[in-house]
Parts: C-alpha cells; structure tokens; sequence
C-alpha cells in the first residue's frame, strides 16, 4: 500500500501544478483528446475484435481516455481501508499499476501540454511530434509503455486468483453506499473485460509493441505513424 500512496501523491502533486497554469490546463484537455483519437486510430482492429474489444476499450477509455481520472485517487484514498480488508494482494497490485501509470502519463503529459501551448487549439502530427521530441524523456516514455505490458499481465493474473470475483462484489454495495462507485465499476470492467478474453498476452504485447514502435519513429523524427 505504500507504493500506492506515494503514486497517489504524486499525481496530485502534478495536478496542483498545474492547475495554477489555465493555460496548460487547456493544452493538457486538447491533448489528452487528440491522444485519445490517435490511440483509436492505432488500436481499432483490437476494439473492433470480438476477443479483444472489451480489453481494448478498458486501455483506451478508462486507462489512458481523455476525461480527469482525478476523482479516481481521491476515491482511491477514501476506500484503501475498505480494499485492504477485502481485496487478495493481485488486486492491490492491480490499482497500485493503474495509478502509477496515470502517474507518469500526467507528468508526461504536463510537460507535453507545456511544449504544445502555442498549438493547444490545433494539435496535429507535426505539431505533436514536434513537442514529443522537445519534451524527450525517453526513458519515461520506455517506462510508460513497461507500465503497460505490466498492468495487462497484472489484469490477467487478477482474473486467475480464485476469490478476486466474489471480493470485488462483496465490496459493490459498500462501495456505492461510501459514494465510490465510479472506482467501484473501474474495477469490474477491467476484471470482466480481461476474463472474457481468456489470456492477455497476444493483446498485451499487439499494444506494447505497436506503442514502442510509434514512440521509436517520433524520436526517429518520423511522424506518420500519428497518422495511421
């Protein structure tokens, strides 16, 4: 759980940043939507897939979607005596995944948002791939997407623990009685989506492997994989 915390305060740590900046904070909107779009485009065969849409649709929507996932540390914090009491350690390890990836990809995307002021209002290939390679961080970028690969197979063992599913509905009712059901669903529909497919690991690196060879092109300064 200590893990978990220092990934929590981190993020807030970003978010009170920034929220000072308003306009960073509408750079960092229209980013995290064009993002949002390029990473559909990239991955529609996958949301497409009957085996891998539901997996798909976790990633892109609630992982890495465009909207605040504030909410969702402060809702993180209020229910960890609750989760400590109820939840096996894969499922911990599973959140703590979740929230170190926002993590990183907020303080990623600060300094995106930071480079892309100028251009907040029409982001396009150029102008992203352009701020991508300013901002560098390459070995961030490399650690984002282990963030990735990681959280997946932390899903699929989540779905191998044999009292994960009795667990999360246990914990449905008092969930939305504290008023966390938002954290609550983000739970299921990882757990269900990752369980319908049966095996994560074709999904899993199909992702990696295809965001490890965009992020290559970008510092390659090669921007037409933004395009596809």
């Amino acid at each position: 759980m200590a893990r978990l915390e220092a990934q929590l305060d981190r993020t807030a740590g970003i978010r009170e940043t920034m929220a000072d900046d308003e306009g960073v904070v509408t750079a960092r909107s229209n980013l995290r939507a064009w993002q949002a779009e390029r990473l559909a485009r990239t991955h529609a065969d996958l949301q497409a897939s009957p085996k891998f849409g539901a997996a798909a649709e976790f990633f892109l929507a609630d992982l890495y979607g465009p909207q605040d996932l504030g909410h969702r540390e402060t809702a993180v914090r209020r229910v960890m005596p609750l989760m400590k009491k109820t939840l096996p350690a894969p499922a911990l390890e599973t959140i703590a995944d979740a929230i170190e990836l926002d993590a990183l990809s907020e303080s990623l995307d600060a300094d995106m948002a930071a480079a892309l002021r100028e251009n907040a209002g029409a982001i396009d290939a150029a102008a992203y791939g352009a701020a991508y390679r300013r901002v560098a961080r390459r070995e961030d970028r490399a650690r984002q997407i282990e963030l990735i690969r990681h959280l997946g197979h932390s899903l699929e063992q989540l779905t191998e623990a044999r009292f994960v599913g009795p667990a999360l509905a246990m914990m449905r009712k008092p969930a939305q009685l504290a008023g966390l059901g938002e954290l609550q669903s983000f739970l299921e529909r990882g757990y269900a989506a990752f369980r319908q497919m049966g095996g994560a690991r074709e999904f899993v690196e199909t992702v990696t492997t295809r965001e490890a060879a965009i992020s290559e092109a970008l510092f390659a300064g090669d921007d037409r994989p933004l395009q596809a």
